[in-house]
């Protein structure tokens, strides 16, 4: 079984709710749409995180968010293969991967791209209190190419997208933070998935970022909820 869900922020309770209802193994997954929390401190925290996460019987892929450091900056994380495409992974905790941006996965026979980051609207307000933030939060223009030329090889057509924000069209501005001048917000990375959900004939789109629960077309957004992964 596939299941998936939006930001957890190192607050794994719906995915060990889950696992207590359901019985899963590490054969079964649970996609965690960006901002896992996994890799937020860089230090002790994240291994007592880490350990907890080994010990569920259920294997957790998480793409990137953008309140999180990139596996890839880690030097304990290796690529390993993984249901067709590139994982990071820890030989420690081997039921705990993260996507690589741009990678094609078979999920049950699902064709599935990933498109990890977003910008930090409290980006002024972390750095200035010390919290994490990291400036490769968005994609940069080598993975932008890379998730272009995945497309372009399969001619434009995927069964579902996984990305951490949406395409600008369908930003969900009803729950925009109103202290936030959205004049100020960078919103670069939306706007080139919307170039991207122009030229891409796609089944379903799924993404988090928003802390929102909502479906406007083939556009899933998700946040507490966890769903069964399916066409």
């Amino acid at each position: 079984m596939i299941y998936i869900t939006g930001d957890t922020h190192s607050n794994f309770e719906r995915v060990k709710e889950l696992c207590r209802r359901f019985k899963p193994t590490v054969d079964d997954t649970i996609i965690i749409l960006g901002d896992a929390g996994i890799n937020y401190y860089g230090e002790e925290r994240d291994c007592k995180l880490k350990k907890t996460l080994s010990q569920l019987p259920i294997t957790i892929f998480s793409i990137y968010g953008n309140h999180e450091m990139r596996p890839e900056t880690i030097t304990t994380y290796k690529e390993v293969q993984w249901n067709g495409g590139v994982v990071y992974r820890e030989d420690k905790y081997p039921n705990l991967l993260f996507a690589k941006d741009g990678e094609l996965y078979d999920f049950d026979g699902l064709k599935t791209l990933v498109i990890g980051g977003a910008y930090s609207v409290d980006k002024q307000y972390r750095i200035d209190h010390n919290m994490g933030w990291w400036a490769d939060e968005q994609p940069s223009d080598e993975i932008k190419s890379r998730v272009e030329k995945v497309l372009a090889d399969i001619g434009y057509k995927i069964d579902v997208i996984l990305s951490h924000t949406t395409p600008l069209k369908y930003e969900p501005k009803e729950v925009f933070l109103s202290f936030i001048d959205q004049s100020n917000v960078d919103k670069s990375t939306e706007e080139w998935l919307d170039i991207i959900e122009n030229k891409t004939e796609y089944k379903k789109w799924y993404c988090g970022h928003y802390h929102t629960n909502k479906k406007i077309d083939k556009m899933i957004f998700l946040f507490k909820d966890i769903i069964e992964f399916k066409p």
